[in-house]
């Protein structure tokens, strides 16, 4: 499936189209919120991981509701290599089936639920993420083993 092109802008306010990272793989996932605990945890394990993304030819992309400052501010914090993109509207988001119920510290609500993609070179997710755990580094480690597999073929 081709992933939905779009336009959002990072922390600093510039845009960004999905379908500029041509011949790029591109990890494209969804948080809640910046500076929480379980983002934190996943922000930063693709923090310390990111040559070895890079030196494969990924990106890594993250997206959230916050604004722009709010990510200028995590990114700053937690010396962020990588670019976050805001979508106050919700409406990537929701495109990206990563909005919807979901339990945060203990109460159900309804909001942006943590979900990753890779994309390939042609813009075809080929794999998905339904369900992020963001402990002892499992997603990125699981990211990677699947890269390798995905980038053999």
């Amino acid at each position: 499936m081709l992933a939905e092109d779009f336009i959002l802008p990072d922390q600093n306010g510039m845009p960004h189209k999905l379908s500029e990272y041509g011949g790029k793989w591109i990890v494209l996932y969804f948080y809640p919120k910046d500076d929480t605990a379980g983002c934190t945890k996943e922000a930063c394990s693709f923090r310390d991981n990111f040559q070895e993304l890079a030196s494969k030819n990924v990106v890594i992309l993250g997206i959230s509701a916050d604004s722009p400052k709010s990510h200028q501010q995590f990114i700053n914090k937690y010396i962020l290599n990588f670019t976050l993109l805001c979508d106050e509207s919700t409406n990537i988001i929701r495109k990206y089936n990563a909005w919807g119920k979901k339990i945060a510290y203990g109460k159900k609500v309804v909001g942006v639920q943590r979900k990753t993609y890779i994309i390939d070179p042609e813009r075809n997710i080929v794999k998905y993420y339904k369900k992020v755990d963001t402990e002892n580094n499992n997603h990125i480690n699981q990211i990677l083993k699947d890269l390798q597999q995905l980038q053999k073929k």
